[in-house]
């Protein structure tokens, strides 16, 4: 995200014409990826750059505090000067040769031609049997993962002819080399003489995003489009203004059309090579009555970042009015031009343009213009949501032309730059504003403890010099490996080979479960339910079980043989494999639970549904699963040692664990494992049980071959064994009176742990804790722990609460529905009373005054304005027949527990401090706040200087020999015990310093430092070092956090985009430790929240094989994602006795208040039904509904009518 904001930076300074504005700002980091910070903080550094913002829009917690002056907050900004900040590219850099690559100049080489007749030479001198490629930015191998070189790659981008850009009267001629950036600028440039061209620019910027636009090229994105069936944005939109092409077949040069080039055999298949693009002028006749029009349409889970459409369009057409009446439209000519819907490429409507050339437009004949499309889109029989793309193709064609029906003349001149009408690609312009976040509220009791400090390491982290586990330099003689995982649910294993059986380029072994020492354990992981192996046996018990590790000389090596493996399976003589839940109950396929980890049902259920004046009997939900998509794969390096030792470097949230269960594997003592972790880059839960095979399986490479071993997964390997948030079924049913007061519910849950019990048994626990959130009356349940032939399930952020959480919030919303009463309603009825928040949470509930939900409930009611709101969404909906906006409230009560953690403080001879602690930075700022904490603790001996004991204390990475018992970094809460655990450290160095301090004040009649105060001591021999294990006390060591979290959504009915207006968080995060790093904390869960909720899926197919296998299939929240308007309330709520310092966590609570997106955007599509039904646009009911979660783009729009435009015509022409 820095090299993309210098980028733009850069070309601001360069072109004197165009500031840096916000918009830019905002959009220099659209399509970067972020899972930690939900991406306001990262924004809100990049509009502090722009010309025209607004220095108190910026929550820059850090730097200073909220209500301070503009001139205070311009003062603490570090100054940027572009003259002295933006440094080019050295001139003698760029002059000097390219450095070897390391490819074998027998076999590969590099070409660079620098004419069309020298690449023809290169291409006729080639032999017949090697493979040429040509190059520009070779962006098309992100997306097309070459597994073999080719013989010869060609550089084309220094080709003059392929490289111009030609512009006259006629139209514009482009390289086929030219980047799609330079494209942009050119077409943008040329939107005087053509609107046409400043709309393709517009549409284009949607593709991938800034670094894939200056690298890859028009022509090498056709020629994809065109021989591997890439879903090309640029073909659509050339094909739309007829564009032609021009090639090099031979020494000839031919001139086709963009169809009929679609149309030729693969390209890249034959010799012929694409040179330039001609794209014609369109420009309205003279004349009132006639004019051009033009729009391109989009519809991609990402508006601008970098994803994939499911369909886009751009269509052009010549209209007339009628002269006689001046009422009608008619016309004259049209190309209509649709792709990315699952076809081979993209096509022209031929029959559709045929069929209106010459139409006066009305209802009935866009309808008939309809019909015949739905023919026409016709995706493969693979392709995802296929009735989706149908629908939105159609949904666009409406768009085009019902304005021209319904006004009878043109709207608005395609020259006056206004939009003929409300298109889904935004002008750049439109891109809303992000507004920022400040609601910091710093504490000075404990000082520094409280402030808003800057977190540490991260000018480290920006800069890109923080050291993580592949960052580590290699060793001359280090293997890689890569593992070989199984494609079948349960097979035996009669082989392993390579293709063809040849072993492949750089492979020294392949490790399977028979080469773990025979004193040693097949295992790769263990928690407190049991073990799990490192390899498949002679049986395999899931896809995606890890079967061997292949060791090579590269990474690229290993990843390429694990490739090439061939696994021989055989299923004779087995029984089916349980896939489903179902299964799993038909064969009583279970894991046990420990009484410990299964609530204690609540009240009587059967006297609560006897009371009920209403009932919903045998209600089904379903959730799926979630991808944890940390920034750092699965990493690790391990050092064989001396004396049968060996030394892993491991990103693990679980250190202690990893050392462990590698000694167990290897069969030695644990006093010959060292595990080092110094941060990890984002776990959320991943980087737990799933870290223990990969640093187990480096340690077994390098005890076997004597030589280092270093593993990184690849994400679509990472992802396949990731196994990722627990999927479950839900039946309940639920009692309640008329006037939405709840009396009983009862729940039976079916939950797919996998294979592999890992924390799965934990599950009940989990999920019933938020999801006591209301006064249910009486609550009973049945929660089963299914053992499946599928990948394992773990740990990820917020496991079970989240799920808790929500399934309370849809039991919510279906009751409200059949009382056709208001869902906030039924929701403030069902709110705990203090006694009855003792009664669903027993002495967890904590003291009356510690119960802060009904303060937050009324809070964020008046600071989000929030009724006021909702009359304003009901206005909105009574005027918008194709846009509706839905706004919901929705609070939490999450569940935490502390656990004991270790620690270490140790003063060194110059007064500098070193810390330990049990607990492993994550990015969630744990060494931050424990920084802060060493330095309020030491700073009770009161030296002269103590405020600058904070520049003066180092936490260093963790080292399972040098801190024991660290456990697991999880749950929220190790922040908090890793602070309480040095604190304890500190309280015992004090004890230790105070009678130095004493005697040295009455010997000087002045105050003493630090310093002299540490010299002395050290002087004396005073012990300096001290560790503790922070235990906490079984009373307290469990309590409740509050939230609540209020959500606008709009939803789009053509597409079924749900745009989040606005969000408002409310959080009791206690006495914060640091304020801002709570505050990023609690934005960056609601975002990974809203993943949960709205975007992310993670799927398997029939063999429970994860179908998703990077980033072009599983999306992330972006920047234009998350809420346009965002604030958060950090809420300092006085003492919690029993907290630490008063502190509450913030890690995982605040993602469950994401399921206000959720419900806001049930709630728009509740109204969208409501007016479908009444114009029978949909069948059913309005209420009685059920919005999966994710809820993406195709569900939604399924649920607001998928046929709804066809339905809007058929009413119309009824005269409906």
């Amino acid at each position: 995200m820095c090299i993309s904001l210098y980028s733009s930076l850069a070309n601001a300074e360069n072109n004197s014409s165009k500031d840096f504005t916000v918009s830019e700002a905002e959009k220099s980091v659209s399509g970067n990826l972020c899972r930690c910070t939900g991406y306001r903080p990262i924004v809100d550094a990049c509009k502090s750059f722009a010309s025209d913002v607004d220095i108190e829009d910026l929550g820059l917690n850090s730097f200073w505090k909220k209500g301070e002056s503009k001139e205070v907050m311009f003062k603490n900004l570090p100054p940027y000067n572009p003259k002295d900040h933006l440094v080019t590219f050295p001139e003698f850099l760029k002059k000097k040769e390219k450095v070897d690559n390391g490819s074998d100049h027998l076999k590969y080489r590099w070409t660079t031609p620098f004419s069309v007749a020298e690449l023809h030479n290169i291409m006729e001198a080639a032999n017949s049997g090697d493979s040429l490629k040509l190059v520009v930015g070779n962006t098309g191998t992100g997306y097309y993962k070459d597994e073999e070189r080719f013989d010869r790659y060609i550089d084309i981008s220094n080709i003059p002819e392929m490289s111009m850009i030609k512009k006259d009267e006629k139209g514009i001629e482009i390289g086929a080399a030219v980047t799609i950036s330079n494209a942009i600028d050119a077409l943008e440039k040329e939107s005087k003489s053509s609107y046409v061209f400043k709309k393709m620019a517009t549409h284009m910027e949607k593709i991938g995003n800034r670094s894939i636009r200056n690298s890859g090229s028009i022509g090498g994105n056709l020629v994809m489009a065109q021989s591997r069936k890439f879903p090309s944005d640029v073909t659509t939109l050339l094909l739309a203004v007829d564009a032609s092409v021009y090639m090099l077949n031979g020494r000839k040069t031919e001139k086709v059309t963009l169809q009929e080039f679609l149309e030729l055999s693969p390209v890249l298949d034959s010799k012929r090579v694409l040179l330039k693009v001609e794209i014609p002028s369109w420009t309205a006749p003279s004349g009132d009555d006639t004019e051009f029009l033009f729009e391109s349409y989009r519809a991609a889970p990402r508006s601008i970042g970098n994803a994939l459409p499911y369909l886009n369009a751009a269509f052009l057409a010549l209209v007339s009015r009628q002269e006689a009446s001046r009422k009608g439209v008619t016309v004259e000519k049209c190309f209509l031009a649709f792709g990315s819907y699952g076809g081979d490429h993209s096509i022209r409507a031929i029959e559709v343009e045929t069929f209106l050339t010459g139409k006066l437009l009305s209802y009935s004949v866009l309808y008939e213009a309809v019909g015949l499309l739905k023919g026409i889109i016709v995706p493969g029989k693979d392709t995802l949501h296929s009735e989706y793309r149908k629908s939105l193709a159609v949904g666009y064609l409406f768009e085009f032309f019902y304005p021209l029906i319904e006004s009878g003349h043109r709207i608005c001149s395609l020259d006056s730059g206004n939009k003929h009408n409300n298109s889904h690609v935004d002008t750049v312009k439109s891109l809303p504003f992000l507004s920022s976040s400040q609601q910091v509220l710093e504490s000075n009791e404990f000082k520094p403890i409280g402030e808003a400090v800057i977190k540490v390491g991260a000018a480290l982290q920006a800069s890109g010099e923080a050291v993580f586990v592949d960052d580590i330099p290699t060793l001359p003689d280090c293997l890689h490996g890569a593992f070989i995982y199984s494609t079948e649910p349960l097979a035996k294993i009669k082989s392993l080979s390579f293709r063809e059986n040849v072993t492949p380029t750089g492979v020294f072994a392949v490790l399977t479960f028979k080469d773990i020492p025979q004193q040693g354990q097949n295992i790769g992981s263990k928690t407190l339910f049991g073990p799990g192996p490192l390899f498949a046996d002679e049986l395999t018990r899931c896809a995606g079980q890890r079967i061997a590790l292949v060791v090579a000389d590269t990474q690229k090596h290993a990843d390429m043989a694990a490739k090439l493996a061939v696994v021989e399976y055989d299923t004779k003589n087995l029984e089916q494999p349980i896939l489903t839940v179902e299964d799993a109950v038909k064969r009583s396929s279970f894991f046990e639970v420990h009484p410990m980890f299964y609530p204690e049902p609540v009240g009587d259920v059967i006297k609560g549904m006897e009371e009920a004046e209403r009932k919903i009997i045998s209600s089904e939900l379903r959730l799926g699963s979630q991808y944890f998509f940390y920034m750092e794969p699965q990493t690790a390096l391990a050092l064989p040692d001396e004396d049968n030792c060996v030394k892993v470097f491991s990103s693990s949230q679980a250190p202690e664990y990893v050392h462990s269960v590698i000694a167990t594997c290897l069969g030695i003592q644990e006093h010959n494992v060292r595990v080092i972790t110094r941060r990890v880059g984002g776990g959320f839960g991943g980087k737990a049980v799933k870290s223990m095979p990969v640093a187990t399986a480096c340690a077994l490479g390098a005890y076997k071959l004597q030589r280092p071993v270093k593993m990184f997964l690849n994400r679509k390997t990472d992802m396949i064994m990731a196994g990722g948030r627990h999927p479950m079924k839900i039946n309940y049913n639920v009692g309640f009176r008329s006037d939405g007061k709840l009396t009983a519910l009862e729940l039976t849950m079916l939950i797919d742990a996998g294979l592999e019990p890992d924390v799965s048994p934990i599950m009940p626990r989990n999920i019933m804790g938020p999801l006591r959130k209301y006064d249910w009356g009486a609550l009973s349940f049945d929660v089963k722990v299914c053992k499946t032939n599928c990948l394992s399930r773990t740990a990820m952020r917020a496991p079970g609460e989240v799920q808790g959480s929500y399934i309370a919030e849809s039991i919510i919303e279906n009751v409200a529905s059949s009382l056709q009463m208001d869902v906030d309603a039924v929701r403030k009825i069902n709110l705990h009373t203090y006694d009855s928040l003792r009664k669903f949470y027993n002495h967890i509930a904590g003291d009356p005054d510690e119960y802060t939900l009904p303060l937050l409930w009324e809070k964020l009611e008046i600071s989000s304005k929030f009724k006021e709101r909702s009359e304003m969404v009901k206005e909105f909906n009574l005027c918008n027949v194709w846009r509706k906006r839905g706004i919901s409230r929705v609070p939490i009560v999450h569940q935490v527990m502390q656990r004991p953690t270790p620690g270490k403080v140790s003063i060194l001879s110059d007064g500098s401090v070193v810390v330990e602690v049990g607990g492993i930075e994550i990015g969630q700022g744990l060494w931050t706040k424990v920084q802060q904490m060493v330095a309020y603790g030491l700073g009770m001996v009161k030296c002269e200087g103590n405020e600058k004991l904070l520049d003066r204390i180092r936490v260093v990475q963790s080292d399972t020999l040098g801190m024991i018992q660290g456990g697991f970094t999880a749950g929220s809460t190790t922040s908090e015990s890793s602070c309480e655990a040095v604190r304890l450290c500190c309280v015992i160095l004090v004890e230790r310093l105070k009678p130095i301090m004493d005697q040295m004040m009455m010997e000087k009649s002045g105050s003493v430092t630090w310093n002299i105060l540490i010299q002395q001591a050290y002087g004396q021999y005073i012990n300096l070092s001290a560790s503790t294990l922070y235990k906490p006390e079984y009373s307290s060591m469990e309590y409740l956090n509050y939230g609540v979290g209020v959500s606008e959504v709009e939803v789009d009915l053509v597409t079924g985009k749900t745009e989040i207006l606005r969000s408002d968080i409310i959080y009791d995060c206690g006495k914060s430790l640091n304020p801002a790093v709570d505050l990023g904390q609690t934005e960056g869960a609601f975002v990974q929240g809203i993943g949960f909720f709205m975007m992310e899926e993670y799927t398997t197919d029939e063999k429970g094989l994860v179908v998703q296998q990077g980033t072009w299939d599983y999306k992330i929240p972006t920047v234009d994602t998350i809420p346009k308007h965002f604030n958060v309330e950090i809420v300092n709520t006085g003492h919690h006795k029993n907290r630490v310092l008063s502190s509450k966590a913030s890690g995982e609570p605040p993602l469950l208040l994401a399921a206000s997106v959720h419900c806001a955007t049930r709630s728009a599509i509740r109204e969208a039904r409501k007016h479908s039904l009444s114009s029978n646009f949909i069948d059913g009911s309005d209420s009685e509904f059920e919005l999966p979660v994710p809820a993406t783009m195709p569900v939604v729009k399924s649920l607001c009518g998928l046929y709804s435009v066809e339905k809007y015509l058929q009413g119309k022409i009824k005269g409906q």
